[in-house]
């Protein structure tokens, strides 16, 4: 028999009270993301895999994530389980396999909260089910710990999937939410191993902006590879990746009003505070599509058969 959630009114109550909170799923997407950073602790370990941390780290990060969301959210304590939402008790569980989710003995026939993100996939979702003992394989660990059953998965409500309506089903038909990138997952291995393997913090953000040009670099990026407590200070113009880079014909565009709009000239991304995007320019003759004028001069974006030249001095 196919679950509907209309039967259920304390589930549907829950979900009316999340989407209140959260329409998108943006403070969602935003807590996993920051989850993530918190646990890679990049800016003093240069970590930034799942795969780098000890294992205790990687038990941790449900644990992390529930305590995060309550925080995020302000939720009461529950009763008997973690969060009180719309007055009902809510388990959250969190799981790196979609589908893992472990339901603890106390949680059998209470609302779960369920959570899935992959950080190399820069994907995550949301969704809610009430752990009825049908929905359950018999807990064979040693904590009486249970899975959801074939039945189960395709009974959870899916709280943000598109085209953002409540969505049951298969996990294999399930649309899943985009996460904000770790640039350096999504960067080539080889690439990531040269920007780690220069010899001090400075180096390494200037291989970063070299390397990952048009992309957006964010804060905790460039923390992760400086690994210092001044990372910031390694991307300016004064003694920064931007004062290194202009002889490489390089520039670094910030979110200043003057950046976003020499971004825009040059077709890149419009960055927001805290986010970086670097390419390298050539000098343009005015009016040329693509050109933009920087420092009193018309600049366009370099291709391979362009000579380096030094690069404008930015505001």
């Amino acid at each position: 028999m196919a679950y509907s959630i209309l039967s259920d009114k304390e589930l549907s109550a829950v979900i009316a009270q999340l989407k209140e909170l959260d329409p998108k799923g943006e403070r969602v997407a935003k807590v996993i993301r920051e989850t993530f950073n918190q646990l890679y602790d990049g800016q003093r370990t240069g970590r930034y895999r799942l795969d780098q941390l000890h294992k205790t780290e990687k038990t941790h990060c449900g644990t992390l994530i529930e305590i995060n969301l309550h925080r995020e959210f302000q939720f009461k304590d529950g009763a008997d389980l973690d969060y009180e939402i719309a007055g009902i008790d809510v388990d959250c569980k969190y799981s790196q396999d979609l589908g893992g989710w472990m339901i603890p003995p106390e949680a059998a026939g209470k609302l779960c909260l369920l959570v899935w993100a992959d950080d190399a996939k820069a994907l995550w979702n949301m969704g809610l089910i009430r752990a009825e003992p049908r929905f359950l394989n018999a807990g064979a660990n040693r904590d009486k710990k249970a899975t959801l059953n074939k039945e189960g998965k395709s009974a959870i409500t899916w709280l943000f999937s598109d085209p953002g309506l409540l969505q049951t089903g298969p996990l294999t038909k399930l649309q899943h939410l985009p996460l904000a990138p770790n640039l350096l997952l999504q960067m080539p291995l080889d690439e990531v191993k040269s920007i780690f393997a220069q010899p001090n913090g400075t180096k390494r953000v200037n291989q970063l902006f070299r390397l990952a040009q048009g992309k957006i670099v964010d804060r905790n990026t460039v923390a992760t590879v400086a690994q210092q407590d001044d990372f910031l200070k390694r991307v300016r113009g004064n003694g920064g990746a931007r004062q290194h880079l202009r002889s490489e014909g390089i520039i670094i565009l910030g979110h200043l009003a003057p950046h976003r709009q020499i971004a825009h000239g040059l077709g890149l991304p419009l960055v927001q505070i805290g986010h970086f995007v670097s390419v390298r320019v050539s000098k343009a003759k005015s009016g040329e599509v693509g050109s933009v004028l920087i420092d009193g001069a018309y600049w366009r974006r370099a291709v391979a058969e362009d000579a380096v030249q030094t690069a404008p001095e930015l505001l």
